[in-house]
């Protein structure tokens, strides 16, 4: 077990390894790694017919949000710094982004659990945190291009959409997009390892959907929110799983502004991995003490 979640830093430069073992030590890490997100990618690639029914899934959802927001803005100019088409480029983007994200019904380490098999997982020789963070980007990546772009495209042939101006957008916006991954991330596996406590951990993973589903601004943008109830919610890590993204994507983030909205997924994605390594060390210290 102690293997699986030793860091992989261990043993590298500053840990008494000479230099030239050093750097082929953290190259062995970055390829095994970077294996592992491949791994992940092909995974999901084997899956053609329901990337084709969710890409059809997601765009007649698109509409039916669109033909809302339509609606909701006839008579009106502009709401919360939004017009009708950064509302709909919104609503297309964040379509795109629902399996990025992915923070519905995501059991996979919860499952390991319940079966047992996390204790053989806990043998392997890697970080079993770092492990499946690399296989999520893997997944992310893969539904970012095949189930995220599509939906995207049909939108803006049909309703119009409002694309970046700026060459620098077009990539902060995928930085942007690894990072929400990364928060999602952090968020799923500390969900998924309360199945340690829990009997019914789907429970919880309900509510944490509904509270994730409105205040990370996928049902409506942030920028629609009342005033206090806006100042809060982008205060809260869940702002960082949709609507950061998708602002820096409409380019209502500038200069320090966009610095500023990165920094701050980056510095949630920080907190919320330490606090699940925090999470996963009293969980191995449970495995020990009921299994040995």
């Amino acid at each position: 077990m102690a293997h699986f979640n030793r860091p992989p830093w261990r043993g590298v430069r500053g840990f008494g390894v000479p230099r030239d073992r050093a750097l082929q030590a953290i190259g062995e890490i970055m390829t095994l790694y970077w294996q592992v997100a491949l791994r992940g990618f092909r995974r999901y690639a084997t899956y053609r017919a329901a990337t084709f029914a969710g890409v059809f899934t997601n765009t007649v959802f698109g509409f039916l949000r669109a033909y809302v927001m339509i609606a909701l803005y006839a008579g009106r100019g502009s709401i919360g710094g939004f017009d009708l088409r950064d509302t709909l480029t919104y609503t297309f983007v964040t379509q795109g982004m629902l399996m990025v994200v992915y923070i519905w019904n995501w059991w996979e380490i919860a499952l390991t659990i319940r079966s047992g098999d996390i204790v053989s997982d806990f043998s392997r020789p890697l970080d079993y945190q770092l492990y499946w963070l690399a296989q999520d980007a893997g997944r992310a990546t893969y539904h970012a291009i095949f189930r995220g772009i599509p939906p995207f495209l049909i939108g803006a042939a049909v309703f119009g959409v409002r694309l970046p101006a700026h060459p620098w957008t077009w990539l902060f916006f995928p930085l942007s997009i690894y990072l929400a991954v990364a928060v999602s991330f952090a968020f799923r596996f500390m969900l998924n390892l309360s199945a340690f406590w829990l009997f019914d951990y789907r429970g919880i993973g309900s509510i944490a959907a509904a509270v994730w589903t409105f205040l990370s601004g996928f049902a409506v943008p942030i920028a629609l929110f009342p005033g206090t109830l806006q100042t809060v919610a982008r205060a809260l890590p869940f702002a960082a799983f949709v609507n950061t993204p998708v602002e820096i994507f409409l380019e209502k983030q500038q200069g320090w502004a966009l610095l500023g909205a990165l920094a701050f997924q980056a510095g949630w994605a920080l907190a919320l991995l330490a606090a699940g390594r925090l999470v996963l060390a009293a969980a191995e210290r449970k495995v020990v003490v009921q299994g040995g």
